[in-house]
């Protein structure tokens, strides 16, 4: 045996082939050995989670844009995982049932400011938001003539009574009402009062009586400038 393979020499071809069989044989194991596994030698859906040690897999390891919604799990990214100022305004969806975000009602938020006033007992404005003034005010009678500056017919106007108490006396209760006189059911008697820009605020007591109080006066749907 030994005289025959002495006898032997082998090829470059043979040499060559000799050479890949053991490759081929031990490739994988070699592979194993040095730490050099990729895609190839990992069958697919193969590797789990619970197989991946936590934060081992970083953003440097994710090809951008590879991941989608579909990719996690419902409710699994909170606030604290998105990065200040990484989100821009013109990038976000609009949410889809909120066609008219920009509006309520088809109307834009011009027609819901509500602008107020705080008039005294004795017929002056205290405070305001802006744009009211009094025409005449507990002056021919009980009630307060206020200029809203504006059309108010297709308004929200509210008044409230503004609760005093004070050394033991105060008004902590009373009635009141509101309406523009501009309204065909409301006639306002004072000169240059009967228009659409004028509310007609009346205080009572509790019997129904005229008695000058002090009184917030509010206008809903305002489009006046405060």
């Amino acid at each position: 045996m030994k005289r025959i393979l002495s006898r032997t020499r082998l090829s470059p071809a043979l040499a060559i082939s000799f050479v890949a069989l053991f490759v081929s044989l031990g490739g994988v194991s070699y592979a194993v050995a040095t730490g050099s596994i990729d895609s190839r030698e990992i069958k697919d859906n193969s590797v789990r989670g619970k197989d991946i040690r936590n934060n081992a897999v970083t953003a440097a390891e994710l090809r951008r844009r590879s991941l989608d919604g579909t990719d996690i799990k419902i409710e699994r990214v909170g606030g604290d995982a998105v990065k200040e100022q990484v989100l821009e305004t013109e990038k976000l969806a609009r949410v889809p049932r909120a066609q008219n975000s920009d509006t309520l009602a088809s109307q834009g938020p011009e027609k819901y400011t509500t602008r107020w006033a705080l008039v005294s007992g004795t017929g002056q404005i205290e405070r305001q938001t802006g744009g009211f003034s009094l025409v005449n005010c507990f002056q021919d009678n009980g009630n307060c003539y206020v200029n809203a500056n504006e059309d108010v017919t297709n308004n929200g106007v509210h008044a409230s009574i503004a609760t005093t108490n004070m050394g033991g006396s105060g008004q902590l209760s009373g009635e009141i009402g509101a309406a523009p006189c501009g309204m065909p059911f409301v006639l306002c008697a004072p000169a240059n009062t009967e228009n659409a820009n004028t509310i007609v605020v009346a205080p009572r007591n509790s019997g129904g009586d005229p008695a000058p109080s002090r009184f917030y006066v509010y206008v809903t749907g305002s489009e006046a400038t405060p």
